[in-house]
């Protein structure tokens, strides 16, 4: 038998220390102490006449023998001096003291000084384990109090004597020897001290306190002991008379017992042998006991020290207590209120006691463990929906501790308490009354503040699709709670309040203290069917298997969700739906479309009913199947059919009633077959009892059946005999008292706890699953918060915007924190999203403009600038996961710009400037222009960026004019005529706290801190600035309000200070930033800020990220075409400074430009400059760098010719200086240089195409020989001569050779000649020197390239065909030359010049063989008759001068004409060089 161990240690309860007692008191002393009780026993009892003399005994006068029995104490009680107390047997003094007890003779005062005594023997402790007899000694003491009789002379001694036998009782549970008593005697103390409890509801107060005082220090004496208790109570064991302590005829009849003899209680017995007799001799009576008399005889089972099996009886009698507290009635003096709640919480106090105290211990004991589970439970969820708070609140805390203590061994007994209880309380639609409302949210609460609650309902309840979604509704509960809706705050709202931020900071707490990653964002797929509700856990101590595990089955039941409610909408196609997402098989089969009939819910009962009423021969193995899933095991016939009825509605057509009732009946009939022949009897019997239950609460049945005609009508029903009559009695009274619901209610909320309902969930107990405990992990807190954290934003924000008080601020505040800390640890983007979209709303800034003083309103507004303060530490520490809430954050920024309250280094700190060279006076900085990261700030920004200027403003006035960069600490201005009113002291006070509000946001970290977020968070950044900027770029265009520029241009900076920020990542921006700037742009007509910024804040994207980003050159080049795009009033405006920034951004990085198209571009940018005066020198600086740099290796024969194009451009432009213009010709003259380089780098044969950019480029510099400036005229002829010669290495076909004399030097000497003959010659200072020069040009071109005419072709090839028109085109003009006038009249020194040059070409042909008389030549077509028909018009006399004989120099040309050919070259320098 379960008993205490005694070597274990246990000790009872006492006030001094084990020692031995002759180290405290001496034998004498407590000789003299025993002494000091029977003298004053003696002396009370003499006061008395009855005690007072002698009686007669036969011849003898004898004392008393209560007075005799003391008397002889006396007489020994020194003769013990000598030994040993502990040898000394306790009766001996104790008895003579239990005898005045005892006899029915005393009085009330004797009785109560003789209980005194008593109570001081034992607190003395004066004897221990190791007395004498010490076991029988405590148990004729318990035995002698509670049986003690008196005669009760006033109502005043009598609750003496009670208080008294209180105290003797509990000091003898408290003994260190208690552990002597048996059970039994542990069972009477406790009956003992209950009578009295019980009594004193009529006595006194001081009486009442102190009974139940008692009895409270009594229970927590015993159950003090459970945990040490090493062996189990065996339930066949019993205490007395063969009877346990839970006969089922003991649990059928005790309530009815109890209220049986409670009603007889007024003033009598304490116990059967216990009474006070009044004077007029009233009857005793008796009350409830915790079991019959005291056995006669002792046996070892009784005398064992007590342990579990008291244990046992006291805790069913406690739970017992509750079950009969409806039944006691009042006594005369009883208040209602007060007797209503005081039974019921005594009864509570004292079960609260026990499970404090046995904790986890009742757990290894199946009786207690049963007890809590079935009776306590089922009698807390009774009394949890009591009126009494009072009551509420003592049930809300036992469930609390049985949470902690017991929580495995109650997983279905939770789950009914919240949903049953809680639930139904904390709503006020369900008539709950406010305190009802108030203890249930409190208990709640408290709930929410364990570590673990809210993860194990989650897991256990939530994720189980047999269970409800407790966690999702406690925490709507919570929401929901604390709205206040059309009222103001109340300590509900706030309590509910205080459970949410409860949940949310448990969570932080987790996942702060995970060692390993927390988020896990893969999806549990269910790819292939098995059945649903047989998924099992491998291994539960493992949180490798149960979380999967978890996860499986909540994906489960929400499918299941899903699929309920396609199958309300159409069975067929629900099914069809299950089959799909494999919750069934693909063939179906009865049992899983029954257990998917029978575990989801959600499901139209009336459809339910419907299918399994078919006839169909599928639905009704469906049927069969469903019944299956019922457990009617040792359960009455109307609590099953109960159970069976709620989960469909019973279809109205008698065949499928039938049918349903037909499969019930059988399942029925195989569980539970004790009083029913077969399943037929079972059938009518059903039939029967829904007939009675319509019969019955069918307002439209008039005449209702009695209990005689529901037995007739089921005579010999039970294979043709009857059933016993107080079982049909007893069912007829259960369907009357409590309706059989055919029509169940459809999602009507939470369901009460009936007593069929109880039954089902303890025969479901004993099939769940373990119950999880979850611990510190964090797994499963992203699922959770994903469900909660809607309601959970919505509640705070509500109780944010109502509140008042600024404790609740921080609480609000405190929450704010925890979402997006979890969110952010558990990567729910769209949550933070959520939240600051709602704390953007508080910040007031989003809020229409319409206060005169908004910065005083804000500096005021202590709600506002926390939510502002709030919103931009979240941001900071979390941006990495806001997406779409950049947006609002990006509107509370501009609001502040707008208003001038953001310092200055938002955007002066938000683009890394360490990288570039800055002016020193730029670099210095206060300590005030720190980012809070401690990194200085340059004071200078953007390119081009201009001087600040702080005017004085007028304090909390928003800004309304745009500077450049002196928009972020400008204020609004009045005119200068208008008097400026002081601000007062508040004024000042609110304007500074305004300030400080923002200096704490650290708004410039957002941005100069943008290199270190997520590329999504990026990316939404940057969409979200795009879009600030676009809809006040729109505004400014429509209304061109001064205001929405201002905005747009602060929007584009940021924007630019985050591109060169992230550089490293400039892929994820590059693409929405160029749009923005094209946009920008191209829609901009007129010269503003706007495009300023644009346009050269893309020089500047380009110029420091083109040294990194050799992979994007190409697009950063190219970005530039943009400015080409702009308005011609735009491009006009800037065109100087943007020349300038693409000329450095050349020369910086002309290497990382590789490609023709960015070339092209740059040189088409510079084109443009030619045009503008003060851009043109920069212009063409960059010009000259990118074609004299390295010898023109920037340029390619695909860019050679813009570049030539852009060279001529400045040379002819009328806005470039003349030394520009010549300079130009340089330029055009010195690119042959690169035509040169591709010719040695390509090498022979392979170089013909570069000679058409040689023919272009004379043919350009030919265009400016015609040049009206004298200068530059001249220099065109020279660099065109030293093009024509000095361009060594290039392959000229046949036809490019006519290219050059026709289209260039043919034409040039013929439009000179034009010049000099017609009018147009008057606007040329020096017509003749410019005819010279040409046709020495002429003659230097024509001696230069003869020899490589010569080779190609001789004199009679293709090649000397082009020699032959070239030599006849040159004479031909010489003879023009000639004959040409200049003003009217021939030149002198054209005469001189012409034959001279052509005399030294005719002597270098000669000397090459050229001019040879052949006589096979057709007569006029040769080389020589031509030649010389041209030069007699020039000079007749050269013939003769060249040619003096013509036969010897014939001869002597064909042998020295090898030799001449190969001097040629030379010959030909030399010539030219006579002409200079």
């Amino acid at each position: 038998m379960g008993r205490m161990k005694l070597r274990s240690g246990i000790k009872a309860i006492e006030e001094e220390p084990p020692d031995e007692m002759e180290s405290n008191t001496n034998r004498a002393s407590l000789a003299c102490m025993i002494n000091a009780e029977v003298a004053a026993v003696l002396a009370i009892m003499r006061r008395n006449v009855r005690w007072g003399g002698q009686y007669m005994a036969g011849d003898d006068l004898l004392e008393h023998p209560l007075i005799q029995s003391l008397k002889a104490l006396r007489r020994q009680i020194f003769s013990w001096e000598q030994h040993q107390w502990y040898v000394i047997n306790p009766i001996l003094y104790l008895q003579p003291f239990l005898d005045v007890i005892r006899s029915e003779d005393t009085t009330a005062p004797i009785t109560v000084v003789a209980l005194a005594s008593v109570y001081k023997i034992l607190s003395l402790d004066m004897f221990d384990l190791s007395t004498v007899n010490v076991d029988g000694a405590m148990r004729s003491v318990v035995e002698t109090v509670t049986s003690c009789r008196f005669e009760v002379s006033d109502p005043a001694s009598e609750e003496a004597v009670l208080m008294k036998i209180l105290q003797v009782l509990l000091v003898c549970m408290k003994s260190k020897v208690s552990s002597m008593l048996s059970n039994q005697h542990v069972l009477t103390i406790v009956n003992t001290c209950f009578r009295i409890v019980h009594q004193a509801g009529t006595k006194g107060e001081l009486l009442q306190r102190i009974s139940r005082y008692t009895m409270q220090e009594l229970v927590q004496c015993i159950f003090s002991h459970l945990p040490n208790v090493v062996e189990e109570y065996q339930p066949d064991q019993c205490l007395v008379n063969g009877g346990g302590p839970f006969a089922k005829s003991e649990r059928g009849g005790l309530e009815k017992d109890h209220a049986l003899r409670v009603k007889q209680l007024d003033n009598g017995n304490i116990h059967d042998g216990l009474s006070a007799k009044t004077s007029d001799d009233i009857p005793v009576a008796t009350v409830v006991s915790l079991n019959g008399p005291m056995a006669s005889s002792d046996t070892d089972q009784t005398l064992e020290p007590y342990g579990i099996p008291c244990m046992v009886e006291i805790f069913h009698f406690l739970c017992s207590l509750l079950n009969a507290a409806e039944l006691i009635e009042m006594g005369p003096r009883m208040n209602q209120i007060t007797y209503d709640e005081d039974v019921p919480l005594f009864a509570l106090g004292l079960i609260n006691s026990v499970i404090e105290l046995g904790g986890s211990s009742i757990s290894r004991h199946p009786k207690l463990l049963s007890l809590v589970q079935d009776e306590l439970f089922r009698n807390l969820m009774q009394f949890g929906l009591s009126m009494s708070p009072l009551i509420l609140s003592m049930v809300c805390s036992i469930v609390l501790n049985l949470y902690h203590h017991l929580l495995a061994q109650l997983k279905l007994q939770f789950e009914a308490f919240f949903s049953c209880v809680i639930l139904r309380l904390a709503q006020s639609r369900y008539g709950a009354s406010y305190q009802q409302q108030e203890v249930a949210m409190e208990a709640l609460v408290d709930f929410c503040r364990q570590k673990a609650f809210i993860k194990e309902m989650y897991a256990n309840f939530d994720c189980d699709i047999t269970c409800s979604n407790v966690f999702e509704e406690l925490t709507n509960l919570l929401s929901k709670s604390a709205f206040p809706v059309k009222c103001p705050l109340s300590t509900m709202h706030l309590l509910a309040l205080e459970g949410l931020i409860s949940v949310i900071q448990d969570m932080v707490e987790r996942a702060g203290n995970s060692s390993s990653p927390i988020y896990d964002r893969a999806a549990v797929k269910i790819e292939e069917y098995s059945p649903f509700w047989m998924v099992k856990c491998e291994n539960y101590s493992d949180p490798d298997h149960w979380i999967q595990f978890v996860r499986r089955r909540k994906n489960i039941k929400r499918r299941l969700m899903i699929g309920a409610d396609h199958f309300n909408h159409d069975p067929k196609k629900g099914l069809k739906f299950l089959q799909a997402i494999h919750l069934l098989p693909e063939k179906l089969d009865p049992q899983s479309v029954a257990c998917f009939f029978r575990y989801t819910a959600g499901l139209d009962k009336n459809l339910v009913g419907d299918f399994l009423g078919n006839h169909d021969e599928f639905c009704i193995q469906v049927l069969h199947e469903f019944v299956r899933t019922f457990d009617f095991q040792d359960m009455n016939l109307d609590t099953a059919l109960r159970l069976f009825l709620e989960t469909f509605r019973l279809p109205g057509e008698s065949q499928k009633i039938q049918r349903v009732l037909e499969a019930f009946s059988e399942r029925y009939y195989e569980q539970s077959p004790q009083i029913l022949a077969n399943k037929d009897a079972a059938l009518l019997l059903s039939y029967s009892l829904i007939l009675l239950n319509t019969d019955q609460h069918n307002v439209q049945v008039k005449k209702k059946m009695t209990e005689e005609d529901f037995i007739r009508n089921n005579r010999l029903i039970n294979d043709g005999s009857d059933l016993p009559r107080d079982f049909l009695s007893e069912l007829y009274h259960s369907i009357c008292q409590n309706e059989i619901r055919t029509i169940p209610e459809q999602g009507a909320g939470f369901a009460e706890m009936t007593p069929s309902r109880w039954v089902d969930l303890m025969c479901k107990s004993r099939q769940t699953t373990p119950f999880l405990t979850c611990g510190s992990g964090a797994h499963l807190d992203r699922e959770m918060f994903a469900i909660m954290s809607g309601p959970t934003i919505a509640a705070i924000s509500v109780v944010f915007d109502n509140a008042e008080h600024e404790e609740v601020f921080r609480m609000c505040n405190e929450g704010f924190h925890a979402i997006s800390k979890i969110s952010a640890c558990h990567h729910l983007e769209d949550v933070l999203d959520d939240l600051v979209v709602s704390l953007c709303k508080f910040t007031t800034l989003l809020n229409p403009s319409s206060i005169d003083e908004p910065v005083m309103a804000f500096g005021d507004d202590a709600k506002a600038r926390m939510a502002t303060e709030t919103v931009f530490t979240i941001t900071n520490g979390y941006g990495d996961y806001i997406r779409t809430g950049w947006r609002n954050i990006l509107d509370c920024i501009l609001r502040l710009h707008k208003l001038g309250l953001l310092p200055a280094r938002v955007v002066s700190g938000a683009a890394d400037d360490a990288e570039s060279p800055t002016p020193p006076s730029s670099t210095t900085t206060s300590s005030s222009e720190t980012t809070h990261s401690g990194r200085p700030v340059l004071a200078t920004s953007a390119l081009g960026s201009v001087p600040q200027h702080v005017p004085a403003v007028a304090m909390g006035t928003p800004r309304k004019s745009s500077g450049l960069m002196g928009r972020f600490s400008q204020l609004l201005s009045l005119d200068a005529e208008e008097p400026r009113t002081q601000p007062t002291r508040q004024q000042l006070a609110a304007h500074q706290r305004a300030i400080q509000t923002i200096q704490k946001c650290h708004i410039d970290s957002i941005f100069t801190e943008s290199k270190f977020l997520h590329a999504d968070s990026l990316l939404h950044l940057t969409k979200a600035l795009i879009n600030a900027a676009s809809r006040s770029q729109r505004g400014s265009m429509g209304h061109h309000s001064p205001e929405d520029e201002d905005t747009a241009v602060f929007c584009l900076e940021l924007l630019i200070a985050i591109t060169l920020n992230n550089r490293d990542r400039i892929r994820v921006l590059w693409n929405d930033v160029i749009a923005h700037i094209s946009n920008i742009i191209k829609t901009t007509m007129m010269p503003c800020t706007l495009v300023e910024r644009a346009v050269f804040g893309l020089l500047r994207i380009c110029q420091r990220l083109l040294p990194y980003k050799e992979n994007l050159a190409e697009d950063l080049v190219m970005s530039l075409q943009l400015v080409l795009k702009l308005d011609a009033r735009v491009a006009d405006a800037y065109c100087e400074n943007i020349t300038v920034e693409v000329a450095r951004l050349v020369k910086a990085n002309a290497d990382l430009i590789r490609s023709n198209s960015g070339w092209k571009m740059i040189i088409s940018l510079l084109s443009v400059t030619s045009r503008h005066l003060e851009a043109s020198e920069p212009g063409f600086e960059a010009l000259e760098f990118i074609i004299t740099d390295g010898g023109g290796r920037h340029l390619t024969p695909d860019t050679y010719k813009l570049a030539l194009e852009v060279a001529r451009q400045f040379a002819i432009s009328p806005v470039v200086p003349l030394e520009r213009s010549v300079r130009a010709l340089d330029l055009m003259e010195g690119s042959a240089t690169c035509i040169a380089r591709w010719v040695t780098e390509l090498g022979e044969g392979e170089n013909e195409e570069f000679g058409n950019y040689w023919v272009q480029l004379m043919m350009g510099l030919k265009n400016f020989c015609l040049d009206q400036r004298e200068d530059v005229h001249n220099h065109a002829v020279t660099c065109l001569q030293r093009c024509a010669v000095n361009v060594h290495g290039v392959t000229l076909r046949p036809s490019s050779w006519m290219q050059i004399f026709d289209p260039v030097l043919f034409c040039l000497l013929d439009e000179l000649l034009d010049i000099a003959t017609g009018h147009s010659s008057k606007d040329y200072r020096n017509m003749e020197g410019m005819l010279l020069q040409a046709m020495k040009l002429l003659s230097k071109a024509f001696l230069h390239w003869l020899k490589e005419m010569m080779v190609v072709g001789g004199g009679g090839g293709r090649g000397g065909g082009v020699l032959r028109k070239v030599w006849l085109g040159v004479l031909g003009r010489m003879e023009k030359y000639m004959k040409a006038k200049v003003r009217g009249k021939r030149s002198e020194r054209l005469q001189e010049l012409v034959p001279e040059l052509l005399k030294n070409m005719v002597l270098v042909m000669k000397a090459n063989g050229l001019l040879v008389k052949r006589a096979a030549a057709i007569r006029g077509d040769s080389l020589w008759e031509l030649t010389w028909l041209h030069i007699r018009n020039i000079a007749p006399l050269l013939q003769s001068e060249v040619f003096p004989n013509m036969e010897e120099n014939q001869s002597s040309v064909e042998g020295i004409a090898p030799a001449v050919a190969v001097t040629l070259g030379e010959t030909a320098v030399a010539a030219l060089g006579e002409v200079e």
